[in-house]
């Protein structure tokens, strides 16, 4: 197998650059956060956040609609769309985010069908999305079947529930885990903890470079789902996508972290600190 390579500001930087002067917000991609639920909206909106602050040009964001006031008034940059979108019109999204908030409930199983059966460019699959596709062998086979244009992004325990055994096992030996789990699901994956691997189906396997222990807090991985949702949607590949997304992810914690201290970082200082770390990341 070959050696994890390091994703360090040298490689990030062979994938964003400096925007031209006559963009605009169309040429910036179109993204769609499917996520929240009651008592979970705040998922939805740092997910939001996220895919706005690492410059995505419109997002929507797809929740119940008795949850439409909270998420405008939490990212009024954002709109919100009814749950009931037919499949055809999740092809006019460059990227769609399924999962953070959504609720762990196979009433939900039907959503997450859709997207994957769909010809979304590309599908980023965080949090209960990933619980759902642990449970539901139907669903596991489309995620792999969607080969190509998907990301996932597990913690160990829910890396655990796809791998069938113990967030301890995953923790023993993590690059054998996030290999498993990307041959598995031919998604490109993200494997989120201390030190966050990315791997690829084939074998492909990166390392990064930036974090520190005031990320783990509530909402940081919602905020991650973002980012990588909308440099997905700027047109980065998956593996691209991936790779820069737990870059600028673990770079805004580390500012945030200089700013506030380790122990009073929030998931929205992580937001509002990607913006300066993709302005401290692009050097030309």
């Amino acid at each position: 197998m070959d050696k994890a390579r390091l994703i360090d500001e040298a490689f990030v930087n062979t994938f964003i650059k400096k925007r031209h002067m006559d963009l605009h917000k169309g040429d910036c991609g179109k993204v769609l956060i499917v996520a929240g639920s009651k008592g979970m909206a705040g998922a939805a909106i740092l997910s939001a956040r996220g895919a706005l602050r690492s410059g995505a040009g419109l997002v929507q964001v797809s929740v119940p609609e008795e949850l439409f006031s909270i998420i405008q008034v939490g990212v009024p940059e954002a709109t919100c769309v009814s749950r009931t979108l037919p499949p055809d019109k999740l092809e006019n999204y460059q990227a769609v985010v399924v999962g953070p908030g959504l609720g762990d409930d196979k009433s939900n199983a039907p959503l997450i069908k859709n997207i994957l059966e769909s010809n979304c460019k590309a599908v980023v699959l965080d949090a209960d999305s990933l619980n759902l596709i642990s449970r539901f062998k139907e669903l596991g086979a489309l995620l792999k079947a969607a080969e190509g244009r998907t990301v996932i992004t597990p913690h160990p325990g829910e890396a655990a529930r796809l791998l069938k055994t113990s967030a301890k096992e995953i923790n023993a030996d993590r690059i054998k885990a996030v290999r498993q789990l990307a041959e598995q699901t031919g998604a490109v994956v993200v494997l989120k903890g201390a030190g966050t691997l990315v791997a690829t189906p084939n074998e492909k396997t990166y390392i990064n470079t930036t974090g520190n222990p005031g990320m783990a807090t509530g909402g940081s991985g919602d905020v991650l789902s973002g980012i990588i949702g909308g440099l997905l949607g700027q047109g980065l590949s998956c593996l691209e996508a991936a790779s820069v997304g737990v870059y600028i992810h673990g770079l805004a914690g580390d500012l945030a972290a200089n700013s506030l201290g380790e122990y009073g970082i929030i998931a929205t200082d992580i937001a509002s600190m990607a913006a300066l770390a993709i302005k401290q990341t692009i050097k030309t």
